[in-house]
């Protein structure tokens, strides 16, 4: 597991963003299954206005990561995250649930001050 980034920052010092092996091994598949090159392509992780909390993420996948994106690499994953959203999802954990009640990837964020009550947006 990496966490160097590839705008050269420091793995000690920047803001950490972790990946379950979970969360990686479906992203990959996934990514694969669109037909793009998983050592360049990657999981773009945002913060965009939205939801009855103000705050909702957002993802999707990229070609390659833009210019001033801060790049996490875990289990051979590579996540993209632009410099507004990291202020707002530092530390945080994306993780994929597979149960009865819910199925898919879950952002585990230490910031969040409150969530809507269906969960899809928060507050930080």
């Amino acid at each position: 597991m990496s966490t160097e980034s590839m705008d050269g920052g420091d793995a000690d010092t920047r803001p950490k963003i972790e990946v379950t092996e979970d969360a990686a091994e479906q992203a990959l598949s996934l990514l694969e299954g669109e037909d793009l090159d998983v050592t360049e392509a990657g999981l773009r992780l945002f913060v965009q206005q939205g939801g009855c909390a103000g705050l909702s993420y957002g993802m999707r996948f990229d070609d390659a990561p833009d210019e001033d994106d801060t790049i996490y690499e875990h289990h051979d994953l590579r996540v993209f995250v632009d410099p507004a959203s990291l202020k707002y999802i530092e530390g945080s954990v994306l993780d994929y649930e597979d149960g009865l009640q819910a199925e898919g990837f879950h952002v585990d964020n230490p910031n969040v001050v409150s969530e809507c009550g269906c969960g899809e947006s928060f507050r930080t």
